[in-house]
């Protein structure tokens, strides 16, 4: 009987060896869960929320019974304590403004940058950082739009420095204090689940970081979905310079943060870039550039970025050939599995894409039977991993069982 660490070893080389393009004793299976483990392991999401320990003692329940070759902590429920102490403006939980303790938490896009602050951005991000976008995100933080430190030089610091009587700015430096203390007691508790998940159950963690796409993360937390896509047309050159500006310190900070982690495994969270979202020309422009250049520098860099496609790629599937070959893994939601082996076999590792309808909805032998062609088609020559198509929130574990019980006899090689 294998040890522990033997069956730890065992995972993580199953998943290099695909990543690497490579034929693995056996498929791997990583599906992309977020709120499952916590429901099938008998707790809700809002318990987890307010309560790291209800939420591990939920994904120890399930991890009884799946064994995935690369797996989550819980670090996709965000601590209550958090986001109660920062005021945070863009996020809706269960327990607060959901009363269905169940429900899946919600993001609130809005405009936190505004059409004509383009230029402040670029010119100063920092600056802009502190005393805009932060305050408008994050209610307990207004003082921070009172604070500035470039004219601190020689007598300079006094004037800033007396900006510290302010009363908004001693209560936001207090509720900062606060936020940082809720989120460091939560870092350390993430770092004994993940010890935990390596010593106790060998199961390696699924992720060394995040990430995102240049354009997304403007998108998504700064101007809005809307308003991102009508700026490809009515500021241009700006939009391109900030995706520039933002593109380099996300390199530097991904590496950094990244650098020295048990796994390799930098997740990027795709957005924006799908097939209808916009055309073949405006990705070329405005979304691949940055996002090749931020995926190549991280491998560069000896990590391994997983590139979690949303949405559909089927004609996007020959730029991701740009990215040198056995350097990234593909997770597809909705592209088509057969022609992106067509086009990344040999080139690259995908995953993909167990339907999360069919998981919820379906039965499990159209389970088995829709893991067996996935197996079929994508796992010949290697660089194939099982996956879920998105992020599992509620599945029946039947069709859960089916899923991992077929990857795990048919896909052994």
């Amino acid at each position: 009987m294998s040890t522990i660490k033997q069956q730890y070893d065992a995972r993580l080389k199953r998943v290099m060896d695909a990543a690497a393009v490579k034929e693995p004793d056996q498929v791997p299976i990583v599906p992309v869960f977020q709120a499952f483990p916590v429901n099938y392991g008998g707790g809700n999401i809002a318990d987890a929320m307010k309560d790291f320990d209800h939420g591990a003692k939920a994904y120890d329940n399930f991890y009884k019974d799946f064994q995935p070759d690369l797996g989550w902590d819980p670090i996709l429920m965000f601590p209550t304590s958090y986001l109660e102490s920062s005021g945070i403006t863009w996020f809706r939980w269960p327990g607060k403004h959901l009363e269905d303790h169940t429900q899946m938490y919600q993001f609130i896009e809005e405009e936190y940058m505004k059409e004509d602050e383009y230029p402040e951005a670029i010119k100063d991000f920092t600056k802009f950082m502190m005393n805009k976008w932060m305050p408008r995100s994050f209610a307990n933080f207004q003082g921070l739009a009172k604070l500035d430190f470039r004219n601190n030089m020689w007598f300079g610091h006094m004037g800033s420095l007396a900006a510290y009587s302010d009363p908004e700015v001693i209560q936001t430096l207090e509720a900062m204090v606060e936020t940082g203390k809720n989120l460091m007691d939560w870092f350390i508790k993430l770092g004994g689940y993940q010890a935990h998940m390596q010593n106790d159950l060998g199961i390696p963690l699924l992720y060394a970081g995040f990430a995102y796409a240049p354009f997304d993360m403007i998108g998504d937390s700064m101007r809005g979905t809307p308003s991102i896509l009508m700026d490809m047309y009515d500021h241009e050159e700006e939009l391109l310079q900030l995706i520039d500006l933002i593109t380099e310190f996300a390199i530097t900070d991904t590496i950094a943060g990244c650098s020295g982690k048990s796994t390799p495994f930098v997740w990027y969270w795709l957005h924006k870039g799908i097939d209808s979202f916009m055309s073949d020309e405006q990705f070329a422009k405005f979304y691949w550039p940055s996002l090749k250049k931020y995926i190549i520098a991280v491998a560069d860099a000896g990590l391994t970025p997983v590139i979690y496609v949303e949405g559909a790629y089927n004609t996007r599937l020959e730029y991701l050939k740009e990215i040198p070959p056995g350097k990234a893994i593909f997770s597809f939601e909705y592209t088509d599995m057969a022609e992106a082996k067509k086009v990344l076999g040999g080139h690259s590792c995908i995953m993909g894409d167990v339907p999360a309808v069919m998981l919820t909805y379906g039965k499990p032998e159209e389970v088995v039977d829709y893991c067996k062609n996935l197996i079929d088609t994508c796992a010949p020559g290697g660089g194939f991993i099982m996956d879920s198509g998105t992020m599992i929130d509620d599945a029946n574990p039947r069709n859960i069982e089916a899923m991992f019980e077929t990857t795990l006899k048919y896909g052994k090689r």
